[in-house]
């Protein structure tokens, strides 16, 4: 399986992330995506209790994107191979593609539950780097989620 493609992007910045799996309420998942442009996407879909798919979609500032960008060339992730994490499988799987400068990654595993998994895996160390810089721009992108929804005028 390729874990890495170069692709000449220029000096954009773009990062997609996606988790989750096909079980008794459906295909369940929660993506975002953060453009070289400013546009954050957000949907999460969970049929569980007959929930519904949420969409979220806004313009951050060009300061988010570069903490974005600062998230992400700080973890490193761009240097680990998924060659030796495990693939997705009946649990879910996740995936996580950066464009930064002219390197394009795609970086898939499957769920990870906690930091056992990461330990009791084949590559402790880049499932960590992995782990971590996912933490970190889902603190960020729910954050910024939460704040559009609280400061969006009424009516």
């Amino acid at each position: 399986r390729a874990s890495a493609r170069v692709v000449d992007m220029g000096d954009d910045f773009y990062v997609r992330y996606y988790v989750g799996h096909k079980g008794k309420f459906g295909h369940e998942f929660l993506e975002f995506e953060l453009r070289p442009d400013g546009k954050l996407r957000y949907a999460n879909n969970s049929n569980y209790k007959h929930d519904t798919l949420i969409k979220k979609e806004m313009f951050v500032s060009r300061a988010v994107v570069e903490e974005a960008k600062r998230i992400v060339q700080a973890s490193e992730i761009h240097k680990e191979s998924d060659a030796q994490w495990p693939e997705g499988d009946r649990v879910g799987s996740q995936e996580l593609e950066i464009v930064l400068g002219e390197e394009h990654i795609t970086l898939t595993t499957t769920k990870i539950g906690s930091l056992l998994d990461v330990q009791n895996s084949k590559d402790p160390e880049g499932l960590r780097v992995f782990y971590y810089v996912v933490q970190d721009l889902k603190a960020l992108v729910f954050s910024l989620i939460n704040l559009h929804v609280k400061l969006r005028p009424i009516g």
